[in-house]
């Protein structure tokens, strides 16, 4: 591959090493590096989910992100901690308002609330070489913030991302170079530990005979873009190491417009009545978003994961409708269709529903079998101005109000946790 007119920048990308927890310790005077650590999204409840834990609490007690409460161990040494999402977004803000002391707003992308891509390549002449300058940052968030970091550099924000995930994570910092893609990218196995690659697009690489990056990096490009389309290509020259995106745009580039929301279920929802409450909140969500975005949709997704408890797989299922719509009713009444249809009868723990194939608003046809619509649209939209003065707990169907519903208590959460 030849890398003579490929972008060659010092971009960092820099990872909160444990932030949750690392907060917390900030918090409350501990040593995150040294102190078992868990946050678990709610005490109430035994199945809640571990949102973050510290290194000793990996290292020690085997308990990661995703673990559940009743799996953490009865140890005097563990300090649990329910999340404090506001808290934690104003130090990720703080730590940001930092690192703009070393680089423009511009130079500084902002993937997570953990998780920052800089642009270091003009910095040289006020902060010395860009390495040096990553490390006096991440220097500085620690002297300031006690929050421990790790960094990856390279020429695009792909390899400092990659440099980041397989190396400096466990070093704490590490550069790459398009040199280094043979020795220590090409290497790389199972495919879903490079970026990028889920572990469906790994079965399907795999039963192509692609076991490893380098495999993926020699395979014949013609053949992976007949079967991948423009992933193909992608997944081609990422495998090269070469992005020739730039700060503000998104590395894995999706052109189609969505609008979704997924949600962890309190608790396990058992009945069909259960869960069909919980998709009309969800289903209102997305089309309030839809209609103040100005557009319609027509092809309507519900997911549905089951309690670890039972047998049986969740499931992923779509219908086109023949009319794009904005209205809530439609929408949930397709995912209803779809529950009937697919829903097995378990225990189910997560939703999600999401609109797509989308167009215009103002593409709606008139139908003249339908002499409601345009009063349903008309009410739909005034629905949406209440709840943008009053809050969107101002208006709620009358379902919220019983024990399956959940819109009242996530009105309390950031990001789905305790602020």
């Amino acid at each position: 591959m030849n890398y003579e007119n490929m972008p060659n920048k010092s971009i960092m990308c820099i990872d909160m090493k444990s932030f949750y927890a690392s907060c917390m310790a900030m918090l409350e005077g501990l040593d995150v590096m040294t102190t078992p650590i868990a946050i678990v999204a709610n005490f109430t409840q035994p199945g809640s989910v571990v949102l973050a834990a510290s290194p000793p609490m990996k290292e020690r007690f085997k308990i990661k992100t995703g673990n559940r409460r009743f799996e953490i161990p009865k140890h005097p040494e563990i300090k649990l901690f329910e999340p404090k999402m506001s808290f934690f977004i104003e130090m990720s803000m703080a730590i940001t308002r930092l690192i703009s002391k070393y680089v423009p707003p511009e130079c500084i992308h902002i993937y997570s609330v953990d998780e920052n891509w800089v642009d270091l390549t003009q910095t040289a002449k006020l902060w010395g070489p860009p390495e040096d300058t990553a490390k006096e940052i991440q220097k500085a968030i620690y002297d300031q913030f006690r929050i421990p970091s790790a960094i990856g550099m390279g020429p695009n924000m792909l390899m400092a991302k990659l440099a980041l995930d397989l190396e400096a994570k466990k070093s704490g910092f590490a550069k790459w170079t398009y040199e280094d893609v043979p020795t220590k990218l090409w290497p790389v196995r199972p495919l879903s530990e490079m970026w990028g690659i889920g572990k469906q697009m790994e079965s399907k690489l795999n039963a192509m005979g692609i076991l490893t990056v380098g495999g993926l990096a020699n395979a014949d490009l013609n053949e992976l873009e007949k079967k991948f389309g423009i992933m193909g290509n992608q997944l081609y020259h990422h495998a090269h190491g070469i992005d020739l995106s730039t700060l503000g745009e998104p590395l894995v580039k999706n052109s189609a417009l969505s609008f979704g929301k997924g949600q962890m279920l309190m608790r396990d929802y058992h009945t069909r009545k259960e869960i069909s409450v919980a998709l009309l909140e969800m289903c209102e969500d997305v089309m309030r978003r839809t209609r103040e975005a100005g557009y319609v949709g027509r092809t309507i997704t519900l997911g549905l994961s089951y309690s670890r408890s039972a047998i049986t797989k969740g499931f992923q299922r779509s219908k086109t409708i023949a009319v794009p719509t904005s209205e809530t009713i439609v929408m949930y009444k397709t995912c209803l269709e779809l529950l009937d249809e697919y829903f097995a009868g378990e225990p189910a723990r997560q939703l999600s529903v999401r609109l797509t194939n989308l167009e215009s608003e103002q593409s709606i046809q008139l139908n003249l079998f339908d002499e409601r619509k345009e009063q349903r649209q008309i009410l739909g939209h005034t629905m949406d101005s209440i709840r943008r003065k009053f809050g969107v707990t101002a208006l709620l169907r009358a379902v919220s109000f019983t024990d399956a519903g959940t819109a009242l208590k996530r009105d309390k959460l950031v990001g789905g946790h305790l602020a």
